[in-house]
């Protein structure tokens, strides 16, 4: 049988790692406006910044639209000729795990209606060290906050979590 103290260094691990693992973003296409014809999608790609391991969602009508990743003469020239993906659930999740320029167009003539959409995926930064914190602290004469690497404040707190359970100080 497998003691308690196992069990809570096997769930604070598997906690932890699930944690890192939920860090990316899921970019909904045109938002409340979803995949649709007559959208300005070059404006809502200018506000997002994608990265690597983020993914980029189409919600769509699946019996009236469709999507093709294409390359940029696909986008320029509205054709899926040489397409490298085709979605079509009306629900479509696509990873974006290389840092390039992604090229996504509706199909059945929708791109010439506005059914287009390129995005630059960045690759991800990397962590601050304690040391460049430090040293952006002591340079800094501003009292502007903190800004921490993505999921490195829900980390900590998952930490200050697992801490009070593990020395019983029940507050939580």
């Amino acid at each position: 049988m497998v003691s308690s103290s196992a069990r809570l260094i096997f769930f604070c691990f598997f906690i932890l790692f699930s944690a890192i693992a939920t860090t990316a973003t899921d970019h909904i296409v045109g938002a409340n406006k979803g995949w649709n014809p007559g959208i300005n999608y070059t404006h809502w790609a200018n506000n997002h910044t994608f990265y690597v391991g983020d993914l980029i969602s189409f919600r769509y009508q699946k019996t009236q639209y469709n999507v093709f990743e294409v390359n940029q003469t696909g986008y320029d020239n509205c054709t899926t000729e040489g397409a490298v993906g085709n979605w079509t659930s009306g629900k479509d999740f696509i990873p974006l795990n290389k840092a390039k320029r992604y090229y996504f167009i509706g199909g059945n003539g929708q791109c010439f209606n506005g059914m287009k959409v390129t995005i630059l995926v960045h690759p991800l930064p990397p962590p601050p060290t304690s040391a460049t914190m430090a040293a952006n602290v002591k340079s800094s004469d501003s009292a502007a906050p903190l800004v921490f690497h993505k999921g490195l404040v829900g980390l900590r707190a998952l930490v200050l979590a697992v801490a009070s359970i593990w020395f019983g100080s029940g507050w939580i």
